[in-house]
Parts: C-alpha cells; sequence; structure tokens
C-alpha cells in the first residue's frame, strides 16, 4: 500500500494540494479500485492486477487534466445516497446537502415540493426520501441533466416527476406548493478568473453563473413567480451566493415574504435562505 500511494502522490502531487492529495487517493484506492478501507488505513501490502493498473493509470492522467474524481468515477455521495453525475450536471455539494436537511427537518407532513434546477436531481430524490408521502416535482431547463435526474431518481427509488421548464420565461399556472427549492446559478462571471480548472472546465456553465450587472436574476424571477405558485404559508428556501445573503434578503422582503431566515453553512458563509408567503 505504501508503494501504491507513492505513486499515486508521484503522479498528481505537482496538480494538487496534499490534502487534496490525500482525499484523492483513498477515493482511488478504495472506491475506483475496490480496495477494503481497512487496507488502506492499515497500509497493508497489495498487488494490483493488470486491469486494477491500467484503471488507475487513466484515472491518474485524468486526473491530471484537472478532471473531477466524481466524473471518474461517474457518481458522488450525497445525503447518503449515490447520484451519477457527468458535465451535463452540476457535482452535488456539501453546502447543498445542509440545505435539504434543513427542509427535511421543518417537514413533517405530506407537502408538494417543487426543485427548480434540477440539475442531478439530488435536492428533489433526497427530500422525496427523507419526507415520505411528499409529491415532489424538479424542474430544469437542459433535457441532458433532465436525463440523468430521472435516471437518479430510479436508481434510489425516489418518486419524483420531472419536467423541462426555462424559470425566467415561465408563467405560473394554478398548480400549488407548499415548498419552493432552488440552488440556482449564482456566480458572477467576473468570478470565473478566481475558480479552479475542475469546476470551470468540466461542469456546466448555464448551471454556474449569472451575468455580472444582475447576480440575484435567477432568485428574484423564482421568487416573484413563486408568489403565485405556493399556497398560503408555503415556504421558499434557496442556496445563495454567500456575497448577496443582505441583498438577497431585502430582495424577498420587497417581495413581501415573511419571517426570512437567512443561516451559514460549515464554512461560516452566508448560504441558505428560507422565506414564508404571508
Amino acid at each position: 500500500m505504501k508503494n501504491l500511494l507513492a505513486h499515486i502522490r508521484t503522479q498528481i502531487g505537482g496538480c494538487y494540494s496534499t490534502g487534496e492529495v490525500t482525499a484523492l487517493s483513498r477515493i482511488l484506492v478504495t472506491e475506483l479500485l475496490g480496495i477494503k478501507e481497512s487496507t488502506y488505513f492499515l497500509k497493508d501490502p497489495v498487488t494490483l492486477d493488470s486491469e486494477q493498473e491500467e484503471k488507475l493509470q487513466a484515472a491518474l492522467e485524468q486526473l491530471k487534466q484537472q478532471r473531477p474524481i466524481q466524473h471518474i468515477l461517474g457518481y458522488e455521495h450525497f445525503c447518503g445516497l449515490r447520484f451519477k453525475v457527468t458535465q451535463a450536471t452540476l457535482i452535488p455539494r456539501p453546502e447543498t446537502n445542509e440545505l435539504v436537511e434543513w427542509i427535511a427537518s421543518e417537514e413533517t407532513g405530506t407537502p408538494r415540493i417543487l426543485d427548480i434546477g434540477t440539475g442531478s436531481g439530488c435536492i428533489a430524490v433526497c427530500l422525496a426520501k427523507k419526507i415520505p408521502g411528499s409529491k415532489v416535482s424538479g424542474w430544469d431547463i437542459s433535457p441532458e441533466a433532465l436525463s440523468i435526474a430521472k435516471e437518479n431518481s430510479s436508481l434510489n427509488t425516489a418518486d419524483v416527476q420531472f419536467a423541462q421548464v426555462d424559470i425566467l420565461t415561465y408563467q405560473p399556472t394554478q398548480e400549488s406548493f407548499d415548498i419552493i427549492v432552488s440552488n440556482p446559478p449564482y456566480i458572477k462571471e467576473e468570478e470565473k478568473s478566481g475558480m479552479e480548472a475542475n469546476v470551470l472546465n468540466w461542469e456546466p456553465h448555464t448551471a454556474l453563473f449569472v451575468p455580472d450587472n444582475d447576480p440575484l436574476l435567477f432568485y428574484r424571477a423564482i421568487a416573484q413567480k413563486a408568489l403565485a405558485m405556493l399556497a398560503p404559508g408555503g415556504k421558499l428556501f434557496f442556496e445563495i451566493n454567500r456575497a448577496y445573503g443582505k441583498e438577497t434578503c431585502g430582495m424577498l422582503a420587497s417581495c413581501g415574504y415573511t419571517q426570512i431566515e437567512l443561516r451559514k453553512d460549515f464554512a461560516d458563509n452566508d448560504r441558505m435562505i428560507k422565506a414564508v408567503k404571508k
């Protein structure tokens, strides 16, 4: 095992920090190669067969190109479930996990839930699993993302209805929801220069970026339309750009929402908001 870990470190050590190399090494050994975690942590001797060697070297070459390890594996773990991910979807983040747990902790009934910009379907699927009896829908503008979301719903035996919808042009109908949640695009174009290549070059820009002159574009559109889509007392949840917590709260207040709550994530950044329709 020591020789194996040294080989991995030699191959990708120049591309990643020490902490990242350690994390990637564990994933490569235990998930890609299928070696027991106890063997990894105890650093017991291992001998790779030719298939494992080829698989490892192919992954190392892709990591050198800054391809996300989740794309190499083809999946990411989220809320205790496994989700297929491709370049058509965002890779689920721990911060979003916190948002899902917040929503689930407040609901004991059978709410009607809408996830706008569902991507891989991770929010919608997890809420469907965590809130039994809930009726969950997921919308996205991307047919490629919706295909992955449907697959993830099936893989995790969750009952979610998906539809292709552009929220910026959508006109609300009589359909009503108790909860609307969204993790919409919120990174300004000018922030690209400070982003890691494994995000910038491999994840869908339509799910990441908003114009520099209108960072609340999607939040405002969703908040305004949600007034016609939420039942009285319905809740709106957002994951947000940490730089615009106060601005997003102000926008929601101007729309007439009440009980607006801003929460920080595990890294102490403003990251989640809840607002209630009167």
